[in-house]
């Protein structure tokens, strides 16, 4: 039996993030072959992940990146079962790297398959499923590209925003971030009335009828006063109408219109853990 040294242990544990026991164990496993000691943790971590994959993993972080000249940003969630583990420093670590390496590709599924370390990012989830012993995967991937990509991510890594401007502009870097900023505080279901689905509509205008019709208003009046209601759906609920969270006296597209007259929001995508 090889003799192993903490200098081999403490190199193990760097490279895979597992715990000293764990790597002490798997490299007098594998008589002290590094790489061998490496799949002993893989195998591990495929253990564990069958055993969890049924379990609820609703916790985690929501990272937002942007490309260096803020034409794209991507968004990835990495979903765990715990708070605890969320606030873990590598655990925070391997959820940025992902963000960073979504900026490179265009699907979860290509990210999942993307290298990482010298293994696929989907073996890297595998393997920190074994180190952790929580069911570790990519719950969210979103990407968004314009003219000027913006982002926020609120406070505890819960809610990530990328927001993109139809024009880089002075200004661009602040307007960018105050609107992804509205839209993590105010949860917008679509950038403007277009963007909502003729379903949502059609179930709001009957949830307004039927208001109006349990306040006793005449049948022949409910379209007329429903359309209004409506009306105010979209100013609650649409991201460029919504009144703006910095100052009550104009919508956010009026916001942005006074950074630049002809800028304008194109899109924008948001990632909320646990909503």
């Amino acid at each position: 039996m090889a003799k192993i040294t903490a200098a081999e242990v403490n190199k193990l544990r760097k490279s895979t993030g597992a715990g000293m026991m764990d790597c002490k164990k798997a490299l007098v496993e594998a008589d002290g072959d590094f790489d061998k000691a490496i799949e002993v943790l893989r195998k591990k971590g495929q253990k564990v992940a069958a055993k969890r994959a049924d379990r609820d993993s609703a916790e985690g972080v929501a990272i937002a990146k942007l490309n260096a000249d803020n034409t794209k940003g991507a968004i990835v969630s990495l979903n765990c079962e715990t708070d605890f583990v969320a606030k873990n420093e590598d655990f925070i670590t391997l959820g940025n790297d992902l963000a960073e390496l979504a900026l490179g590709v265009s699907s979860k599924e290509e990210l999942l398959k993307t290298e990482y370390k010298g293994i696929t990012v989907e073996e890297k989830l595998t393997e920190q499923t074994g180190v952790i012993g929580e069911k570790i995967e990519i719950g969210s991937f979103e990407t968004l590209e314009a003219p000027y990509v913006g982002a926020y991510i609120h406070a505890g890594n819960k809610i990530a925003v990328i927001t993109g401007l139809s024009k880089n502009v002075e200004g661009a870097e602040e307007a960018a971030k105050n609107v992804s900023m509205q839209a993590a505080a105010m949860n917008p279901i679509a950038l403007n009335e277009e963007g909502v689905d003729q379903e949502t509509i059609d179930k709001e205008n009957e949830i307004a009828k039927d208001t109006l019709r349990q306040e006793g208003k005449p049948e022949e009046m409910l379209d007329k006063i429903a359309k209004g209601k409506i009306k105010r759906y979209f100013k609650d609920n649409t991201l460029v109408n919504q009144i703006f969270i910095k100052d009550s006296k104009q919508s956010v597209a009026e916001y942005v219109k006074s950074v630049d007259s002809e800028l304008e929001v194109v899109g924008f995508k948001r990632v909320g853990l646990g909503e």
